[in-house]
């Protein structure tokens, strides 16, 4: 459990205690009813994370919307893209082990986020990961719920694959930007689990990416 949700459940389970106090009992039910989807809502779960070479989780769960290849600067990336419900899971996690080399919050707009723009036109957080030679890129990205986004580590931070890293509260989305090289193992519509799910293999440096049987047991129907 994310102690967030203690904090916001413990006025709900106050408020109705008293108004069960001085109403009658009926009127304490919407407030007991919303301070358990508050406890549900910031669980915490713990994770089988993959050991492959090359392995990169996903950093959240929630229903693949976006496979793609798009272009940066001189550059192309693939890109995958994960949206989170107000049901699933909002705790965030690092999709490699590595260091955390750069941190870029950017204001911005609440659009829905199963809309492609909100990926460049929403209020997110931009961090990059670099470990084994390569750059992973994750983008906490707010929606139309969502209004603060949670991220702990600090530029220089090692991150260990599938570490918590903080949440986004109230629905969002997570994307995932990796070299055009990598072997992507998700595709549009799966379920995803993060700190668990492999999205794609990128090749390690010294060492070549491993995909066996492991793999597809990490996939989420």
């Amino acid at each position: 459990m994310v102690r967030d949700g203690y904090f916001y459940a413990a006025p709900l389970i106050a408020a109705g205690l008293l108004l069960g106090w001085l109403a009658g009992p009926l009127w304490a039910i919407i407030p007991f009813l919303l301070a358990f989807f508050l406890l549900w809502f910031f669980r915490d779960p713990e994770r089988a994370i993959p050991q492959e070479a090359g392995a990169v989780v996903s950093p959240g769960d929630g229903k693949v919307t976006d496979v793609s290849t798009i272009t940066l600067g001189n550059g192309k990336q693939t890109r995958i893209s994960i949206f989170l419900s107000v049901f699933d899971v909002h705790v965030n996690r690092s999709p490699i082990a590595g260091v955390v080399r750069d941190i870029r919050y950017q204001r911005g707009q609440f659009l829905n986020a199963m809309n492609k723009v909100s990926a460049e036109q929403n209020e997110q957080n931009i961090v990059t990961v670099e470990g084994d030679g390569q750059k992973v890129v994750f983008k906490q990205i707010a929606g139309l719920l969502a209004r603060r986004i949670v991220f702990h580590p600090k530029v220089g931070d090692r991150l260990e694959r599938g570490q918590r890293v903080g949440l986004i509260k109230f629905g969002s989305r997570v994307d995932v930007l990796l070299d055009a090289s990598a072997r992507t193992n998700v595709k549009i519509g799966d379920r995803v689990k993060g700190g668990a799910s492999v999205l794609a293999y990128v090749q390690a440096q010294g060492e070549p990416a491993t995909v066996g049987s492991a793999a597809a047991a990490e996939r989420v129907s």
